[in-house]
């Protein structure tokens, strides 16, 4: 069976967001264009490389010499969209992660493939009827200005979540943490 690609070449939206509270939070990406939405749960970690990856990218950009192209320094305020998620339907949980920027268009791209399972049996259950294992995959051209407002968002979503200890560097939780609570 072929891979089943989900590609947005100009998309009207293109967001991380979350649904739960901080510490049970699950991260999407999710994308639109007209009717046409994907959402694909990834981690927390992910987001947050995503983002750095693409500031690094359009901060890179920003210095070749003679760049044709018009790199925002910071997010355009007519793209800042703190918008909830829209209604959400799982594709697929990513796994693995590819960047790239296209010249001709002037987008940042985004591939996004699922969690393969590489330890699959011969008669694995996500095998279709056919005997094929279905796979897909999300595409994402980002212009720099959405790219650069998608990296902000991102940036500020992985921020909202638990404190972090100034001891161990590990988040709070809201019942308490090992190092802040008292001794019995």
């Amino acid at each position: 069976m072929p891979t089943r690609v989900h590609e947005f070449a100009w998309p009207d939206r293109v967001v991380v967001g979350t649904i739960g509270l901080p510490g049970a939070r699950t991260f999407y990406l999710q994308v639109r264009a007209g009717t046409q939405i994907v959402s694909i749960a990834l981690e927390k970690q992910q987001s947050a490389l995503l983002a750095e990856k693409i500031d690094e990218i359009l901060d890179q950009l920003i210095t070749v010499e003679g760049n044709p192209f018009s790199i925002p320094t910071s997010t355009p305020i007519e793209l800042v969209d703190n918008d909830q998620l829209e209604a959400v339907q799982e594709q697929f949980r990513t796994g693995a992660m590819s960047l790239g920027w296209d010249p001709t268009t002037a987008q940042v791209v985004l591939e996004a493939y699922p969690i393969t399972d590489v330890d699959a049996d011969d008669n694995d259950e996500s095998l279709d009827e056919d005997g094929a294992n279905e796979s897909e995959m999300l595409v994402v051209r980002m212009p720099v200005g959405t790219a650069r407002a998608f990296a902000k968002r991102t940036s500020e979503i992985v921020g909202a979540g638990r404190p972090t200890c100034s001891l161990c560097g590990y988040p709070i939780d809201a019942d308490g943490h090992i190092c802040t609570l008292p001794e019995v």
